[in-house]
């Protein structure tokens, strides 16, 4: 079965040469034109992914953001928020909210396919079943959840895959570069700063345990392993 986009766009133009090029990928496109309507859709449909506009009538786009974030079932659904704010400040704050990338417009509607297939690409599950445990870590790849001194923790699909990582390179430094081309999938270098929001949603969600995932100054990200108990 086809995976299935959710499209929150009031222009009618831009949505429809967002649905041929997803069409064209063979993924089923459905349209809301409001923010209201875009939220009665993603809790019905419970799409794979959603590409959502900020300028939209009756709820704007941070609003919704917002809102599928606080409702159960929409609130791990991929968000890919698609603008005309392209500032720094509207883009961080997309991210802040839990969209897992931001596309300002006018786009390349082959860099937002390319960006929405990478995106459900890290969010489909891993065949083969895998678990990881690292200090009061356990990681379960196939069904990505996280237990944590064996209490679960809601991650969205970019955060798991993002600890994920981390955890897997035993202790070694990645770059912010290196983890834009591993997690997000990107080939060019792009704003660096999506990966620190991320980074900062994560250790929000790990409390105490934050400390595990280190910043090493102008280098990047690494986890500290857990000493092996002697």
């Amino acid at each position: 079965m086809s995976e299935t986009i959710l499209v929150i766009e009031d222009e009618e133009d831009v949505s429809d040469l967002i649905r041929y090029h997803l069409k064209k990928s063979k993924l089923r496109v459905i349209v809301a034109s409001d923010g209201v309507e875009g939220l009665a859709l993603a809790a019905e449909e419970r799409p794979d992914a959603i590409i959502l506009d900020i300028m939209l009538p009756r709820l704007n786009g941070f609003e919704v953001a917002k809102k599928l974030k606080a409702n159960d079932r929409t609130a791990n659904i991929p968000l890919l928020i698609l603008s005309a704010k392209g500032e720094a400040d509207s883009r961080i704050k997309g991210l802040e909210l839990g969209a897992d990338d931001y596309l300002p417009k006018p786009f390349s509607p082959r860099e937002l396919l390319l960006r929405m297939q990478s995106l459900l690409k890290r969010t489909r599950p891993v065949v083969a079943s895998e678990s990881t445990t690292s200090g009061p870590f356990v990681l379960d790849r196939t069904s990505m959840k996280v237990m944590l001194d064996g209490q679960r923790i809601e991650l969205t699909s970019t955060e798991f895959k993002l600890l994920s990582l981390l955890i897997g390179k035993g202790g070694a430094i990645q770059s912010r570069e290196e983890l834009l081309h591993e997690v997000w999938g990107y080939r060019s270098t792009v704003d660096t700063r999506t990966v620190d929001t991320h980074m900062r949603r994560l250790r929000e969600k790990l409390g105490s345990h934050a400390a595990y995932l280190e910043t090493v100054r102008g280098e990047g990200y690494r986890f500290m392993a857990p000493a092996p108990s002697i």
